[in-house]
């Protein structure tokens, strides 16, 4: 499946968030949106939901105009994940199984019961399954979002920042696991996220935004520290450690204290 973005330009009343926005997403791809508070990462990945309707420009689903599809169709191909999920006296198991609804007929079958079973073991949750939400962590409720997108059974992800509530151990746990999801079901999967790091480990494509336009666009190619620092006024330098590409600041500011 491919999504693909064109001209799209979004307004919070007559405030200019997003303008000319053009890119698309191929099948097996991981693609980080990237770049400071504000700039509008959160806004441009509910534009691909359709929970948020563009002033202009188009989005296409597989070359159907995403906005023209009913509600149904677009939870059956795709997933989100938000910064904050809203908390009931639900268990987590109950959560993840609303995931299946756009998949369910009369009743729930032993097949969606199965697939709720499977994600809570790939995501080493079994533990939280009868834990009620609303008694949760934040990170606790970051993997029950995950779960639930995961058993919607999407071909393209969509996530916000998922790693935002974890601890460093469960941030690569879950990205690990998101990325090998793409990779054997072939789907697709956008993430914003602030860890650069994170998204040179993880991700195929980048797209910088900076002031609310695409400032850079591409692979590995496009993580420089001339972009970084024009995207996020920080110098930086960007080395192997452990063959693995690390980006640090250049110069970190100094505190004198109170």
């Amino acid at each position: 499946m491919t999504l693909s973005v064109q001209d799209l330009s979004f307004f919070y009343w007559n405030r200019e968030v997003l303008n000319e926005i053009a890119f698309s997403i191929g099948k097996c791809e991981i693609v980080a949106i990237l770049g400071p508070n504000g700039v509008g990462k959160t806004t441009l990945l509910k534009c691909l939901n359709r929970i948020l309707q563009p002033r202009e420009g188009v989005v296409y689903l597989d070359g159907k105009d995403l906005f023209r599809l009913d509600g149904s169709e677009i939870a059956r191909n795709i997933g989100y994940v938000p910064q904050r999920i809203e908390t009931g006296r639900l268990t987590a198991f109950d959560a993840v199984l609303l995931g299946r609804k756009p998949h369910i007929g009369w009743d729930i079958s032993e097949n969606d019961l199965r697939m709720v079973d499977a994600v809570f073991r790939r995501l080493a949750m079994e533990h939280l399954r009868l834990s009620y939400i609303d008694e949760m962590s934040g990170g606790e409720l970051q993997k029950v979002a995950i779960a639930r997108a995961l058993v919607q059974e999407p071909r393209i992800l969509l996530l916000d920042e998922p790693t935002s509530n974890l601890d460093l151990k469960n941030q690569v746990a879950i990205l690990s696991t998101i990325s090998r999801i793409v990779r054997e079901h072939g789907i697709s999967a956008v993430m914003t996220m602030h860890d650069l790091n994170h998204a040179i480990r993880y991700a195929d494509r980048f797209i910088f935004l900076r002031n609310g336009r695409i400032h850079a666009h591409g692979g590995p190619e496009t993580i420089t520290p001339k972009t970084i620092e024009e995207v996020y006024g920080l110098p930086v330098i960007i080395g192997k450690l452990g063959g693995v590409t690390c980006i640090v600041p250049e110069s970190c500011p100094v505190s004198t204290g109170a």
